[in-house]
């Protein structure tokens, strides 16, 4: 049986703030946002959207009733949680209006959790083939004003529709995760913005990367020659590119070129949205798909990785058509809203947080199709516009 990625679609907020335009009202370099991160636009999020609005729209964007009645499961993988007990699949199962009888569930290890999702959904898939899972990867990367992590935050969602004889990349058998406790990102509970030692965990990437794509080559064998991609979780795209350079090195070849190439094309979107977490490898996989030009049979390569820390390599095979399974993502970033650094700031600090308090919020000016109207009794309202 064929499992695997059947539909993707992504979606993020309306606003976007320029990074050079940050970088000069922080007296940086624009060059070290631009070329020593490798981030050129950043997602804003308004007080309106949260990672529930967010995986909601991108979910919406997959679903006919038809493909609905399919769904047995919705997994929600974010390290944005809005609740230490509820899921927030429940939530987005609500906005989308899905069958009571579907498991919700969510779940949590930094920006690595929606490919051990992916993977229980496979599962899900092989015991139940006539069973659809949703996965979602949902996630507002906060560091706060002013740090050095700033540069490095995003926000946005990926949903996907895991199933038998998927359209757009069947996954093979060979997984390979490793694990360590490591401290080189995390956020207490008491905390909205995240603390993290940058250098530190740039090196332990780079070394789950190698250390889970070497077992994987001892366990099938296979050659950096059988990949026509290899795509990276990207919480900035520098650092995708430190990953593959740290396996290819010195090397020069028509393989290193066509990977380099292919890198290159992961990171567009990237570029323009900023930091996913959970959902940064798959935005990566669908800026390689539209920006590239991979054949049907086609193997690509995908690496996970969770600070704490997490990782996993393993790979898909390109199904014929794939093209028409996903949304236009550059079509739908060329429509956004520029913000200034000032009202940045001022959406930055305007979150509804931990605040405990009730609040309103005017959605008037949010055109995206679920929003966060505010907080009353304790509880989140949304809404469907």
């Amino acid at each position: 049986m064929r499992i695997g990625i059947d539909k993707m679609a992504f979606a993020t907020t309306n606003d976007y703030l320029d990074l050079v335009e940050l970088a000069k009202e922080r007296g940086i370099d624009p060059n070290k946002f631009t070329i020593g991160i490798g981030q050129d636009l950043q997602a804003v999020v308004p007080p309106t959207q949260d990672i529930v609005t967010l995986g909601a729209t991108a979910a919406k964007k997959l679903l006919t009733p038809e493909l609905e009645k399919n769904i047995s499961t919705v997994i929600v993988a974010t390290e944005s949680g809005i609740d230490n007990s509820k899921a927030s699949a429940i939530y987005i199962k609500h906005l989308l209006g899905l069958s009571d009888f579907t498991r919700t569930v969510e779940m949590k290890e930094a920006c690595y959790s929606a490919t051990a999702a992916i993977q229980f959904a496979k599962g899900v898939v092989a015991l139940n083939p006539q069973e659809t899972v949703l996965v979602i990867a949902a996630d507002i990367a906060r560091y706060g004003l002013n740090t050095p992590g700033e540069v490095t935050q995003g926000a946005g969602a990926v949903a996907m529709l895991i199933s038998q004889n998927p359209h757009i990349l069947t996954l093979e058998d060979t997984t390979v995760a490793y694990s360590k406790d490591i401290m080189d990102f995390w956020r207490p509970l008491y905390a909205t913005e995240a603390l993290v030692d940058g250098k530190y965990s740039t090196n332990v990437y780079i070394e789950f990367f190698l250390q889970t794509f070497t077992r994987y080559q001892q366990l099938t064998g296979r050659e950096l020659a059988d990949f026509a991609a290899l795509t990276f979780h990207m919480p900035f795209t520098k650092m995708g590119k430190k990953g593959l350079e740290g396996l290819l090195k010195d090397r020069n070849d028509e393989v290193a070129q066509r990977l380099r190439t292919q890198l290159t094309a992961s990171q567009l979107f990237s570029r323009q949205v900023g930091n996913l977490y959970t959902g940064s490898l798959y935005l990566s996989l669908m800026s390689l798909l539209q920006n590239s030009d991979l054949r049907a049979g086609s193997r690509i390569g995908l690496f996970s990785y969770g600070s704490g820390a997490e990782g996993e390599f393993y790979t898909g095979i390109l199904e014929d058509g794939y093209e028409h399974y996903m949304n236009n993502i550059q079509e739908e970033l060329k429509h956004r809203h520029q913000v200034s650094v000032a009202e940045y700031e001022k959406l930055f600090s305007s979150q509804l947080g931990m605040n405990d308090r009730d609040i309103e919020f005017d959605v008037t000016n949010d055109p995206l199709l679920f929003v966060l109207k505010g907080q009353k009794d304790h509880q989140r309202i949304y809404e469907a516009k």
